[in-house]
């Protein structure tokens, strides 16, 4: 049976018009161009919270250019990396700009990723039918700090080597795998030459695959059961009886790609501003031993990762060594993680939006968010910052107040999701509208 001849009406006409039908009838460039812009009708009501998602994928295509270009004069080698880096940025032209930009973007990825996934806890992007849009975004977010991870140690300075030793060496507490693993993950018995080139591979082209794949997916899913909007209605239930498209939503194009255009032209002028006047950022962005050398044989004063990941290093750090092993800490900085796929099943409640949500949830939620803050800046500074406390306190005499904080806010981080069930089942909630309210 013939296929149904393709409606190219409404295109420009001469060579461009042309052209178009010509891929058109080779490809279904039209076809993907309406299911994902032009007919893809989303919520009408989008607000200042819908635009992490285009800024995620903006930053992901500056990493993956800006990689491409940096991979052109580095070299995977112990004894080279550093020099090379140096040669980037002071012999290659633009190298210095071409590297800030990618130490830059790696940052604000994790800044709008991080906004991103707020939002979803906000308008609870996470409940049915959204499930698999959720679990795709926790892979994109777990890929995406092995990606950061693997490219930490390349420039091969201090807190790159120092940093990637105390993480394998993590590994090396797993109860009768633990050595084998951390010696499999190095590729030696310690981080030299052999992790360097390993971790390369990973960092430019194993895990961007990965990482591409699964926006893809997370972009499809989202697209077959329609975008979440700030009130929580599925704007599928109320349709035109003639045309068949929601009362509530329009076409993502024009509306959005043109409202996303003004985010990234915001976006892109923050961006640069720290480019060029405080690419590190007062060192959260790049440390300053990172400018130094890598050597084995001294041992920074005060060993600590990136921010992004502090937040579950200050958890590794609040949990106490069980008989000389730090497993457990590496348990619940890994159940920390894990624990966010299980999110849509854990909210009992009744409707999404935290515009309609109860007190009980809103003041969860904000407990999470500033404990997930704290922890973060307790995994950057040492654990004597806020001292010590009286030796004569019962159990807690002498112990780093930080410390005991940390504690503190790991057990509120878990708790928000273990009794979710519970407060989100008896929240007094404010009934959900049936259509949208702006």
């Amino acid at each position: 049976m013939a296929a149904a001849p393709k409606n190219h009406d409404n295109l420009p006409g001469g060579i461009l018009g042309k052209a178009i039908i010509w891929v058109d009838d080779r490809f279904p460039l039209l076809e993907n161009w309406k299911a994902h812009l032009s007919e893809y009708y989303a919520p009408k009501n989008f607000n200042f919270w819908y635009y992490f998602g285009s800024l995620a994928m903006l930053v992901l295509v500056l990493q993956i250019v800006t990689g491409i270009f940096l991979t052109m004069n580095y070299k995977p080698d112990a004894a080279l990396a550093f020099a090379s880096v140096e040669y980037i940025m002071r012999d290659v032209p633009w190298g210095w700009l071409i590297r800030y930009m990618h130490s830059t973007g790696a940052s604000m990825f994790f800044v709008v990723v991080y906004l991103h996934m707020f939002r979803g806890l906000m308008y609870g992007s996470y409940r049915k039918p959204r499930e698999l849009i959720w679990i795709f975004g926790c892979l994109i977010y777990l890929t995406l700090m092995a990606e950061a991870f693997f490219g930490y140690l390349l420039p091969w300075g201090q807190m790159s080597y120092w940093g990637a030793q105390v993480i394998i060496n993590l590994f090396a507490t797993v109860p009768f795998i633990g050595e084998d693993l951390a010696v499999w993950i190095r590729g030696d018995y310690n981080v030299g030459d052999a992790t360097l080139n390993r971790f390369f591979a990973f960092h430019v082209i194993a895990l961007p695959l990965v990482l591409l794949g699964l926006v893809a997916a997370h972009i499809l899913a989202l697209h077959e059961v329609g975008s979440n909007n700030p009130d929580g209605v599925e704007i599928k239930k109320n349709k035109d009886p003639k045309t068949g498209t929601p009362l509530d939503g329009i076409p993502f194009h024009p509306y959005y790609t043109v409202k996303d255009i003004v985010g990234v032209v915001v976006f892109l002028m923050i961006f640069t501003v720290i480019v060029f006047f405080m690419p590190e950022m007062g060192g959260y962005f790049l440390e300053y031993n990172n400018f130094i050398p890598a050597d084995p044989l001294k041992t920074p004063e005060h060993i600590a990762p990136v921010w992004y990941f502090t937040p579950f290093y200050a958890m590794l750090r609040a949990v106490p060594s069980m008989f000389g092993s730090q497993f457990p800490g590496v348990a619940v900085m890994g159940a920390a993680t894990l624990i966010l796929f299980a999110l849509p099943w854990l909210d009992r409640g009744k409707v999404k939006s935290i515009r309609y949500r109860g007190p009980v949830y809103k003041a969860w939620l904000w407990a999470f968010v500033v404990s997930f803050l704290i922890l973060g800046y307790l995994g950057v500074v040492p654990t004597t910052v806020w001292g010590q406390l009286p030796k004569g306190l019962p159990l807690l005499g002498g112990m780093d107040t930080a410390t005991l904080v940390a504690r503190l806010l790991t057990i509120v981080y878990f708790l928000f999701f273990l009794l979710m069930p519970w407060y989100t089942k008896n929240d007094k909630e404010l009934p959900e509208p049936e259509r949208v309210t702006s």
